[in-house]
């Protein structure tokens, strides 16, 4: 591969309909200057773009526009910043960016936000674009001063270098003849044979562990402010119902406790501190109206998914004629599988700060979607959502939970700071309770699968039928034919479907709130996709991976990761007694993942010992994040796969803490190994894709234990 050379004039114009609508552009490199024409003024620090800046001491600081969530995203941003810019780092930092889509948009989405293990893949030119402005801005500011021509100088980690006369300037030395200077018109990105941080070992330690190991980190929880009241909401115990009336005599008397207003989603108790706020909650007397609340619970969605997989759906694909082969195959597969709604299970349940002024309001929490944040809070408060800023902190995990369509836990505390008209600054919190209760699940899916083999057992004729609640309905980002694809994902683009192949899609409703879920689409539709590949496999009377082996002959890095996957595991060989192997493979946001999953039953439980890993995502950025991800996505993939279900009850959660809605515990964390595919191709997403491969592999090792198919999850319960 040759250097590049990127442009800052070059943007990427992308649009997002938000509101009455969103058009921005970003310059593609990240390189527009900050001010007019010099990138800042020469007494300050060196600012040569939105990304960048570096201080008379040295630091540099680097903006990252995604949310750090403890996937790895600072680290990420800044290795990409720090390669072209030769950083020295030890002396990078790395800040979040502030709500500002025309600087910070993400490149895939149109708006400002992190999701779709996009981060890395969106940024990938633009933040290395940003570093080589910034890298040649200095190299010009050091031959300027020496007098000497820019092609003599190199740079090591944050020094300029004019090897003939051994001058050195330290990188620091430079900003304020740098902030001088027009950023160029071209910067030439490195050969990736001169990488020094890209996809090197342990030269890149993460930038958040200090902070996270010795308590300096922000979260939300951590902010505090002069007069600030902590709130916590009294929720409607069923979905859709509404407050009809309330007594707050009983929790006005707690101490602590300084007022008690209603909002649309409740009624919110303001308290000196949680405890105040919870013990007052506790004595509020409400009475909810719920003539317009669902009835429905785990039971009923269940039975009418499988009535409404018994007749035709919305066709998504069709290529030939799927019923005419079935009909002329040798021999017919066809089975029903079913997934129940998942909670997002964060460390950190959902919380936000707000302070209300007349000019504007001003937020604090671990922002995922700054774009749908902004144009929701400033909706409550009849403001511009320019004036609406928000500061972005660290995030105890989210799955997707924080990126919510409708800014449900931001519009909650901007409701309380209207309600109270802003004579305090209030924090809102939920407790566990609260966050697994209040909904916004991984829908309950069905997926009902037939299909052909022939003579020599390939497959002829697939006729596939999906039916579940739409996660894109009601959000900005709602299909208009109301085809979500994130129903079915996976499953219309997979390479093992013959020519003959039919897709069709049941969105029901059923008033129960939903949203995306780590990898989304994926977490169904690769665990029954998978599972049915083995049991086609089975008819076929062929080895599992040996079968998919030859329907992957056209596809070389599905074919890669199976047999690394294969290998590494080693698949064929013997195990001992009572243990058995399951394999599934799956692409997802753009990358490739096979796994291997080792299990023994254990009071008819499975009990998975070991997971091997095979994953291709592009060019690796930085391989022991690509390997913690892998990690923490089986591991929460495998706790959902055994345990994970949330249970309704006429449309109340009763399983709304930990203690009924289990998770993996560390005793029950296999052994897992992870082996990276070394690739020319630009990144590809990682946060997700390690977590639809493992259920369908842990089921079908139990298949391969006992010769009995479980097709329903969870599979230990």
């Amino acid at each position: 591969m040759t250097a590049k050379s990127v442009s800052r004039r070059d943007f990427v114009r992308v649009g997002a309909a938000i509101g009455g609508g969103l058009l921005v552009s970003v310059y593609a490199a990240g390189c527009k200057p900050s001010g007019d024409g010099a990138a800042t003024a020469a007494s300050g620090p060196f600012e040569p773009n939105a990304f960048i800046r570096i201080d008379p001491d040295g630091t540099v600081t680097i903006v990252s526009k995604h949310l750090e969530m403890g996937e790895g995203n600072y680290t990420g941003l800044a290795t990409l910043v720090a390669e072209e810019l030769d950083a020295d780092w030890s002396k990078i930092k790395v800040i979040g960016a502030p709500a500002d889509a025309k600087k910070y948009a993400n490149l895939l989405f149109g708006m400002q936000g992190t999701g779709g293990s996009s981060a890395i893949a969106n940024s990938w030119e633009q933040h290395r674009a940003a570093g080589a402005v910034a890298r040649a801005m200095l190299v010009a500011a050091a031959a300027k001063q020496w007098g000497v021509a820019e092609t003599e100088l190199t740079t090591e980690p944050g020094v300029v270098v004019h090897a003939k006369s051994n001058r050195r300037a330290e990188y620091g030395s430079l900003v304020g003849a740098a902030a001088k200077l027009t950023p160029p018109e071209n910067a030439p990105l490195k050969d990736p044979k001169d990488f020094r941080y890209i996809g090197k070992e342990n030269v890149t330690p993460r930038t958040d562990a200090p902070a996270k190991s010795n308590g300096t980190a922000e979260f939300t929880q951590d902010v505090k402010l002069p007069g600030l009241l902590t709130a916590v909401v009294a929720h409607a115990p069923v979905f859709g119902a509404t407050v009809k009336s309330f007594d707050a005599a009983k929790a006005k008397t707690m101490p602590g406790v300084k007022d008690v207003v209603q909002i649309p989603t409740g009624v919110a108790v303001l308290a000196d501190n949680f405890w105040a706020a919870k013990r007052g909650r506790d004595a509020l007397v409400v009475e909810w109206d719920t003539s317009k609340a669902t009835t429905m619970g785990s039971a009923e969605v269940a039975a009418d998914l499988r009535a409404l997989a018994a007749k035709p759906g919305v066709e998504i694909r069709k290529a030939g004629d799927a019923e005419k082969a079935l009909a002329g195959a040798a021999k017919t597969v066809e089975a029903t599988y079913e997934f129940p709604y998942l909670a997002h299970a964060s460390m950190e349940p959902l919380n936000c700060v707000v302070q209300l002024n007349k000019d504007g309001a001003e937020f604090w929490y671990g922002c995922q979607f700054q774009t749908f944040d902004q144009v929701a809070a400033a909706a409550v408060f009849g403001m511009k959502p320019e004036q609406i800023k928000i500061n972005m902190l660290y995030s105890g995990g989210s799955f997707g939970r924080r990126a919510n369509g409708k800014s449900d836990y931001v519009v909650e505390a901007a409701e309380i700071a209207k309600a109270i008209q802003g004579k305090a600054p209030v924090k809102l919190v939920w407790t566990r309770e609260d966050d697994t209760g209040a909904g916004y699940f991984r829908p309950a899916f069905l997926h009902h699968i037939k299909a052909g083999l022939d003579q020599d057992g390939k497959p002829l004729g697939w006729v596939h039928r999906i039916a579940g609640q739409s996660v894109m309905a009601g959000s900005p980002m709602a299909p208009p034919d109301g085809k979500d694809s994130s129903s079915f994902e996976g499953a219309v683009d997979h390479p093992f479907a013959p020519g003959d192949f039919y897709v069709d899609l049941h969105t029901p409703e059923y008033g129960i709130t939903v949203q995306w879920w780590r990898s989304v689409g994926s977490t169904h539709t690769a665990f029954a996709l998978e599972m049915f590949v083995d049991e086609l496999a089975h008819a076929a009377g062929k080895d599992p991976v040996e079968f998919r082996r030859s329907l992957l002959g056209k596809e070389p890095r599905w074919l890669g990761v199976v047999n690394l996957a294969a290998e590494k595991a080693g698949w064929g060989t013997p195990l001992p007694g009572g243990r058995a192997r399951g394999f599934a493979v799956h692409k997802s946001f753009g990358s490739f993942l096979a796994e291997v999953a080792e299990v023994s039953l254990e009071g008819g439980k499975p009990k998975v010992h070991r997971v091997v890993c095979a994953v291709d995502c592009g060019i690796v950025v930085n391989p022991d994040i690509v390997r913690s991800q892998m990690e923490g996505s089986i591991a929460y993939g495998l706790g959902a796969a055994l345990y994970g279900k949330i249970d309704i009850d006429k449309g109340k959660v009763v399983s709304a803490n930990f203690d009924k809605y289990r998770v993996l515990r560390m005793r029950e964390m296999p052994a897992v190994e992870v082996y990276l595919v070394p690739s020319t191709e630009k990144p590809t997403g990682v946060g997700e894709p390690g977590t639809p491969p493992i259920g369908p592999a842990v089921a079908n090792a139990m298949f391969a234990l006992t010769g009995k198919r479980v097709r329903k999850a969870p599979l230990a319960v």
